[in-house]
């Protein structure tokens, strides 16, 4: 029986020559990743289970992102265990404020993730390095303390999704409106411990940075891993980053999967997922009067270049609703620079915007614009489950930064093809 990517990742990297749906195998790992929340846990993990060193040092990320610059006395705690951890092993891939990303954002950039590669993180949103054909998924902080010290990690083969995409997205539509019109389809649990697969002629005419929110939101319908073709789009974000030999593993003509989802990228239209689940989805038009008070534009989802160009074009020459807040959060440091070096931080300033050093923030109700009882929320974050962002009483609403950014000028959820 043919393999899905997915599966013959997983066979490269367990030194098996095929494996099946539901097996449990050990495989080899080429990256492990923690933050400032999850990496704590594991390095108590690590030591108390007995081990002094890690299996490869060059082989670990360790990225400041969540409560950094820290908010409070915990968080400051949590980052001095990292950053011991970090010097005591000489971890080569230590971010930390100035030069840290937001870990999915920056790990990509920084070509720590290629093609054919088996890696995991202890956030649930790892799975965005698919975008690149790599096998990558969110585990918990003791299997992080196990593959820092062991270099390998079981795991349970998964089924696969194939999600055909056809045609080409239409104007002010991204990555964000294809993944959130997916979850509509299939549910927040669609996708349980299954890989979606993405194919069809329509995976050309997306950008690297739609590939990457559509992989990171995979885990949003349950799914164990997203991952995408490799294609020139692929190698040529890769061979300006990537200085290791990859491998592109491509899928068997009679790959089995257990359903086939087809999108015709033409027919998306500006999407909002409503609270308190990413499934609840509808169209921009359907969205009603909402008067919101909040914008976050940024996070590991929509935190690319491309988002911050998508929405300087709207704002430029403009002002943010006076009962808005407008928040942007650019995902690294490059990303920051280069949004100033073609204007696009001044066309925020200018509109009215709070512009952030990169940080997750309020994507998980950190800090950096946490919302009150009854407040609303447009996001282009990836969750919107209830108290995410803050009181239990508010709202988040997810959105493309096109949505966000129309939203932001308008006082209501707006649809960026009108402004």
């Amino acid at each position: 029986m043919g393999m899905t990517m997915t599966q013959k990742i997983l066979a490269a990297h367990s030194g098996l020559a095929e494996v099946q749906p539901g097996q449990l195998i050990q495989a080899k790992l080429d990256l492990v990743l923690g933050n400032d929340i999850t990496a704590p846990v594991a390095i108590r993990e690590f030591y108390g289970a007995g081990f002094d060193r890690v299996f490869d040092r060059t082989k670990i990320a360790l990225v400041m992102d969540h409560f950094t610059p820290n908010k409070d006395i915990k968080a400051a705690e949590q980052c001095v265990v990292c950053r011991e951890f970090a010097s005591k092993h000489e971890i080569q891939h230590f971010y930390d404020v100035g030069n840290m990303g937001i870990e999915h954002a920056l790990l990509p950039e920084q070509g720590l993730v290629a093609a054919g590669e088996c890696i995991i993180g202890a956030d649930s949103h790892t799975c965005t390095y698919g975008a690149l054909g790599a096998f990558s998924t969110g585990v918990g902080s003791t299997d992080m303390a196990a593959g820092m010290a062991t270099g390998e990690l079981w795991f349970k083969v998964p089924e696969a999704i194939q999600v055909k995409l056809t045609g080409k997205l239409g104007p002010m539509v991204s990555g964000k409106d294809v993944i959130l019109h997916l979850i509509g389809l299939i549910g927040v649990d669609g996708a349980l411990y299954q890989s979606l697969e993405y194919t069809g002629d329509g995976v050309a005419s997306l950008t690297m940075d739609d590939r990457l929110c559509i992989a990171n939101m995979s885990i949003e319908a349950g799914a164990k891993n997203g991952i995408f073709p490799v294609d020139e789009i692929t190698l040529a974000y890769m061979n300006d980053r990537v200085n290791r030999e990859y491998k592109n593993c491509t899928a068997d003509a009679d790959a089995q999967y257990t359903r086939i989802v087809e999108i015709d990228l033409a027919a998306i239209e500006p999407t909002v997922a409503f609270p308190h689940l990413p499934e609840n989805t509808r169209i921009v038009s359907q969205a009603g009067e909402l008067l919101i008070h909040q914008v976050v534009i940024g996070s590991c989802t929509n935190g690319w270049l491309s988002d911050m160009a998508a929405a300087a074009e709207i704002m430029a020459g403009q002002k943010v609703h006076p009962n808005v807040r407008c928040l942007i959060i650019p995902g690294t440091q490059r990303i920051y620079l280069d949004s100033l070096e073609r204007g696009y931080i001044k066309t925020f300033i200018e509109a009215g915007c709070a512009v952030s050093t990169p940080t997750c923030g309020p994507c998980l109700g950190g800090h950096m614009g946490v919302l009150a009882a009854g407040e609303r929320c447009v996001a282009t974050t990836n969750r919107n489950f209830v108290g995410r962002m803050g009181h239990v009483e508010s709202e988040v609403y997810l959105a493309s930064a096109q949505v966000a950014a129309a939203t932001a000028l308008a006082g209501k959820i707006s649809d960026p093809r009108k402004m």
